[in-house]
């Protein structure tokens, strides 16, 4: 449910990334409603590390069911996974309408005002297919412009 809310127009200046955005409203919000300090740090981690493939899969189930489920809906890894029927009865309930070009938008939108918190994530590629004049960060520049003399 909160795994995406630091796309909002409120977290566009924060600076930081949306999903650390996004994971701390949820923070809030369960330790407001008196969920135990485990369970908001399993779901703090999960919804902070959806964008961040390869790590997720192999933590707690919570981590790595938010990755799957996002990789599903979004990516549509693990689509024929699922039955055709399955698949046309929770489209019905949930319908996608547009769906690819909404959530590029929100993605685009949502990150566009602090596009140095994609450094190393895949939203990158969002900015630099959407957001003309964007150079993304490079790694090895990084290193080399280091201010280490060596």
């Amino acid at each position: 449910m909160f795994h995406d809310l630091g796309l909002d127009e409120r977290f566009r200046s924060s600076g930081r990334r949306f999903e650390v955005d996004s994971a701390d409203e949820a923070r809030r919000f369960l330790r407001g409603h008196g969920i135990p300090e485990d369970s908001v740090r399993r779901v703090w981690t999960a919804i902070a590390l959806h964008t961040t493939p390869g790590i997720p899969q192999f933590m707690e189930p919570e981590v790595a069911l938010l990755t799957a489920g996002v990789e599903y809906d979004v990516l549509g890894i693990g689509y024929h996974d699922i039955s055709d029927a399955d698949r046309d009865a929770i489209t019905r309930l949930h319908p996608r309408p547009d769906f690819k070009r909404r959530i590029l938008r929100a993605f685009t939108d949502g990150i566009a005002p602090r596009p140095d918190t994609t450094f190393g994530n895949v939203k990158v590629d969002v900015l630099a297919h959407y957001l003309p004049g964007f150079r993304r960060r490079d790694f090895v520049d990084t290193i080399l412009d280091s201010p280490w003399p060596e």
